[in-house]
Parts: C-alpha cells; sequence; structure tokens
C-alpha cells in the first residue's frame, strides 16, 4: 500500500488537483472525483485503485485533449503519449486514448511518416530519417515508408546553384558545395554527379 501525502488544486485548472503518493507526483485527477471518492491526505491506497478511478472518470476528457492536441499537427504515439503523461494520466489511461485514436484512424506512425513526407521538401532521405527516428517513429515504420524514396539529382542540382549563388563558379567553391550538400545527408553519388555538371564534368 501506497500513502496519498498530498492534494493540491492545478494551478491552470482548478477544477483538478494533482495527487502526490509517496511524497512524488502520481497523478491528476478532478477534484469532484477526489472529492467524491473521498480521497485525503494520510489515506492508505493501492496506486491500482487510483488507476481505476482516472480511467474511470477521465478517458473521456483525456481523449477530447488528444483530438485538439492533434488539430495543430500530426503526431508521433510516442509524442501522443508524452503529451498524455505531461497532463498527469496515468498509464492505463494514456493506454485507451492511444487505442482509441489508432481506432479512429487518427494516430499511427506510418500516417505520420506520410504527412512528414509530403511537407519535407528540400531535405534529404537520411535527414528525413533521423527527424522522424528522434520524433519516436521505430525505426521498421520508417524503414518501409521511405524505401521508395531517393534523392533527386535534379533537385540536389538545384540546391548547388542556390548555394552557389553569388559565389565564382570555382573548382574550390564547386567543392564546398559538394561538401555541404553530402553533410546535409544526401547521397554522396548524386551529389558528386551533380558537381561534376556543374564543374564541366570534372571528378570531384
Amino acid at each position: 500500500m501506497s500513502e496519498i501525502t498530498s492534494i493540491e488544486p492545478q494551478v491552470k485548472d482548478k477544477r483538478r488537483c494533482s495527487i502526490f503518493i509517496d511524497g512524488r507526483f502520481y497523478c491528476g485527477m478532478k477534484l469532484e472525483v477526489a472529492i467524491k471518492n473521498r480521497l485525503k491526505v494520510g489515506q492508505s491506497i493501492d496506486k491500482e485503485e487510483l488507476d481505476r478511478l482516472q480511467l474511470e472518470t477521465e478517458k473521456s476528457e483525456a481523449v477530447d485533449r488528444a483530438m485538439t492536441h492533434l488539430s495543430s499537427s500530426p503526431k508521433t504515439e510516442r509524442e501522443m503519449r508524452t503529451f498524455l503523461a505531461k497532463k498527469g494520466y496515468v498509464e492505463a489511461v494514456v493506454d485507451f486514448v492511444v487505442e482509441k485514436l489508432k481506432g479512429y484512424g487518427y494516430l499511427g506512425d506510418g500516417a505520420y511518416c506520410r504527412s512528414y513526407l509530403e511537407g519535407a521538401s528540400g531535405k534529404s532521405k537520411r535527414a528525413m530519417e533521423a527527424e522522424l527516428l528522434r520524433r519516436g517513429v521505430d525505426r521498421t515504420t520508417v524503414e518501409e515508408e521511405l524505401a521508395d524514396y531517393s534523392d533527386d539529382e535534379e533537385e540536389i542540382f538545384a540546391l548547388l546553384e542556390k548555394y552557389l549563388r553569388g559565389k565564382e563558379r570555382t573548382r574550390e567553391n564547386i567543392y564546398r558545395g559538394c561538401r555541404y550538400l553530402i553533410s546535409k545527408g544526401y547521397d554522396y553519388d548524386k551529389v558528386k554527379s551533380a558537381c561534376g555538371r556543374m564543374g564541366d564534368g570534372e571528378d570531384y
């Protein structure tokens, strides 16, 4: 058994309170639920009982919050889980919301990848892969969604032209442009080919 050591009104929402177990924050809860169930400081309680109370009384509100969070931009499953946890929802509620959103088709890492790729112009395949992994998409999903994607040489050539704008097209500057594009994750052979075109076929 654990002990409720503090019940504090939340600053941003007076209708909710923060419940501390054994001196540490455990979860947020509607104040009316805490009062109805006579939760009080010094009370011994199973954490599973708090989980049950929150799941029964707050899953609908948690879904609404998650939907509002999604309305601004697509989210990965990990991003959504982190958001809900920071709002004070216990794991059982987070699991419920995530599965509900998946069922609605609003949450899924594959769909998130496709949405991200649609707006990721000007980025190399390697850079997009790294960014998706950083955002919490699992590697298998990333590899599947990027399987048919490859860096476009014409796009690389256009980026090189942009880099050289206002510069003399010397071998040294073209080489610097070549290294710059490679540092951004673009395919080495395609960068080399684009630089060769820029330098009248010279080997870079």
